[in-house]
């Protein structure tokens, strides 16, 4: 994946971006580093660097809630797979470790795991991912690299993703090895084929 520059001056004060590539944290040491600031939002690139962000605000966590919500009880319907909690951190193949706002991933791919893996952070891509932007995201870098992150996910295996724009009321639609997709105010959103059945009313999103 081409890597977007960090250094630009329009990241601000709610991010942090630290250069790791010398210091060789450990996955002991992030998880360590994640116990020790759970006031804050932290994940690893593939390139070794540290993103330090904040947690979202009221709003962003309440759109976030009914995301994982809707995605929940389809998946407790489907049996197919399981969700996580937003902001759980995946160790993808290329070494990054990241946390989508909502994720779902396959059972069988779950339960491949270790349970040490399963309790650390889990070496596995999600199929099935969500990032929800913050007003933070909405200058032209911070959208960059959100788009660099979804670009990243497809090409670690996840097989959807959607990444929400909840300002302009737009959503990008990722599918593995296809162009993305940007749908303007849709009322629903569906998950087919990878989420068989899965239907989201976003306009819930935008009302918010």
């Amino acid at each position: 994946m081409a890597s977007v520059p960090l250094t630009e001056q329009d990241v601000s004060g709610d991010w942090l971006v630290l250069n790791l590539q010398e210091v060789r944290l450990s996955d002991e040491q992030f998880v360590a580093l994640c116990a020790d600031n759970r006031e804050l939002h932290l994940e690893l690139t593939a390139q070794k660097e540290l993103v330090i962000m904040t947690l979202p605000g009221g709003k962003t966590g309440r759109r976030n809630s009914i995301i994982s919500a809707r995605l929940e009880n389809w998946a407790q319907k489907d049996g197919t797979g399981i969700t996580f909690a937003p902001l759980t951190l995946f160790e993808l193949p290329n070494g990054a470790k990241r946390a989508p706002d909502a994720s779902w991933l396959r059972l069988n791919r779950w339960n491949a795991l270790t349970d040490e893996q399963k309790e650390s952070i889990p070496p596995v891509c999600p199929d099935f991912i969500v990032e929800l932007m913050s007003p933070s995201d909405r200058r032209p870098v911070r959208f960059r690299m959100l788009q660099a992150k979804m670009a990243e996910y497809m090409e670690n295996g996840a097989q959807l993703g959607w990444l929400i724009d909840p300002f302009e009321k737009k959503v990008y639609v990722y599918r593995s090895r296809k162009q993305v997709q940007c749908l303007e105010t849709p009322a629903t959103l569906y998950g087919d084929p990878i989420l068989p059945g899965f239907v989201f009313p976003i306009s819930e999103i935008w009302q918010q």
